[in-house]
């Protein structure tokens, strides 16, 4: 029982050293044995997390992971980000001469990482899996190796995560210091008395948290590693770390913040509102100004972190729901859109700028409409899924008094319909050129489908059941 909270954990972590163990007797060549071995690994891992669907919550291992309904839903996030990626890696690899097997072990491993953030309840594991998921992540970043935007993606993307790291360290030093607890729950319980000779300790290691989980959410000012990191990675590896490394940062900040630091949330809202406020106004205005898919794709990333930020100053029980809902329905159009670019990239080289796009909807009308659908779920236009989540948001904000915030959430926005429509104006009304488009692979017809309906049905769902409680 006690280990009941880890079992998708494990899952994954048991297939991922079980197909290491393969690959190391593999013969030379295609690595789609691994590559079936990752789908049937993560589609176990779905499967474990069902079992543990409407069960919790569960602790285990003397009350340092629990199960709940957020570990549910965000475990199922984090997994589907993964199952896609996977698709997407199967025949991108073979054509970018990348193919390597022990790339779905990375992946997995990262996801497993992942997967314990979900069911962190003590800020021992909430370092374990950090470091957990981030190691993976830095291989995976520069494994398009030997070339060089690869590499340097690799390279930023592990100097920065290591003074993440230090600062994560240092914060919760800080706090064992003032209070000699590591455990969220009883964290909180000190924190409804809290001794005043040592809470300026607590204070300090908890901004310093703020300081690490910020940067593995991208949140401004701690995003500068991410629009290199994004353009630099394998298409697929960007995929992944936009919707299931996103979705891992905000459990931590939900355990940390909401539960650990919940009793003082009025000292942290404001900072909190702060960061969501400049988050959100950087992401949109940088994305602007970009002429590369993924470099506005990962701005936009950090828009969209702002928008969550802005959520979890709401009641739990309104803040919550939409959080979970909106990963979801974030991590579906992401996955989706990346998935018609990795469509698109072809074996001689992967052109992301904009004009590559020209003309791509009278070749593939059906890429061409399904970034129609992915686009206005990013802005947040009814009926997607976007757009319920951001309302959803929009809505708990409001009650809670952050109008102003939610003004800015509004407002920016409106903004960011200009960028994401460029990608669709391009698509549709850019002059093709002939025998440009490679033809889709089953993999990312089968990804472009699944986050396609998603994104509609999701939307619709959640209109359905609006009134039931996640």
């Amino acid at each position: 029982m006690i280990w009941l909270p880890l079992l998708p954990t494990l899952v994954l972590t048991a297939g991922a050293l079980g197909l290491l163990l393969a690959e190391a007797f593999r013969r030379p060549g295609s690595a789609a044995g691994v590559a079936w071995g990752a789908l049937g690994v993560t589609t176990l891992g779905l499967g474990a997390t069902g079992a543990l669907a409407g069960q919790g919550p569960i602790e285990g291992i003397q009350r340092m992971v629990l199960w709940d309904h957020v570990a549910f839903w965000l475990s199922l996030t984090i997994l589907v980000g993964t199952w896609i990626a996977v698709l997407l890696s199967w025949r991108y690899l073979a054509d970018q001469g990348i193919e390597r097997g022990e790339y779905y072990v990375f992946l997995l491993l990262a996801a497993a990482g992942m997967l314990l953030m979900t069911v962190a309840a003590d800020l021992l594991i909430v370092f374990l899996a950090l470091e957990w998921l981030s190691f993976p992540l830095y291989v995976l970043a520069g494994f398009a190796r030997p070339r060089l935007e690869s590499e340097e993606a690799a390279l930023k993307y592990f100097l920065l995560g290591a003074f993440a790291s230090a600062f994560l360290v240092f914060g919760i030093a800080l706090i064992l210091a003032g209070t000699g607890l590591t455990n969220l729950n009883d964290l909180a319980a000190w924190l409804r008395h809290p001794d005043p000779a040592t809470q300026p300790l607590v204070w300090m290691g908890g901004a310093l948290l703020l300081v690490a989980l910020g940067f593995k959410v991208a949140a401004v000012p701690f995003h500068l590693w991410t629009p290199d990191v994004y353009e630099g990675a394998p298409t697929p590896v960007t995929a992944f770390m936009a919707a299931a490394t996103k979705t891992a940062a905000v459990a931590a900040l939900i355990r940390v913040f909401l539960i650990g630091m919940g009793p003082a949330m009025d000292l942290w809202a404001g900072p909190i509102a702060v960061i969501a406020a400049a988050t959100m106004l950087v992401g949109n205005g940088a994305a602007l100004m970009q002429s590369n898919f993924k470099r506005m794709m990962a701005y936009s990333s950090i828009a969209h972190a702002g928008y969550l930020l802005m959520g979890l100053l709401g009641d739990p029980s309104l803040a919550l729901p939409g959080v979970m809902f909106y990963l979801l329905a974030y991590a579906t159009a992401t996955l989706g859109a990346f998935a018609v670019a990795v469509g698109m990239a072809s074996p001689a080289q992967e052109d992301q700028s904009f004009g590559a796009y020209a003309g791509v909807a009278q070749q593939a009308p059906g890429m061409g409409a399904a970034m129609v659908v992915f686009m206005l779920s990013l802005i947040g236009v009814p009926p997607t899924a976007g757009f319920f989540a951001k309302l959803a948001l929009f809505a708990a904000a409001w009650q809670a008094g952050w109008i102003a915030l939610v003004l800015i959430g509004v407002i920016t926005t409106v903004i960011s319909a200009y960028f994401y429509l460029r990608v669709v104006v391009a698509m549709w009304m850019g002059r093709p050129e002939p025998a440009r488009l490679p033809l889709p692979y089953p993999g990312v017809r089968a990804s472009v489908v699944l986050s396609g309906a998603g994104t509609l049905l999701l939307g619709i769902l959640w209109l359905m059941l609006r009134g039931f409680s996640l």
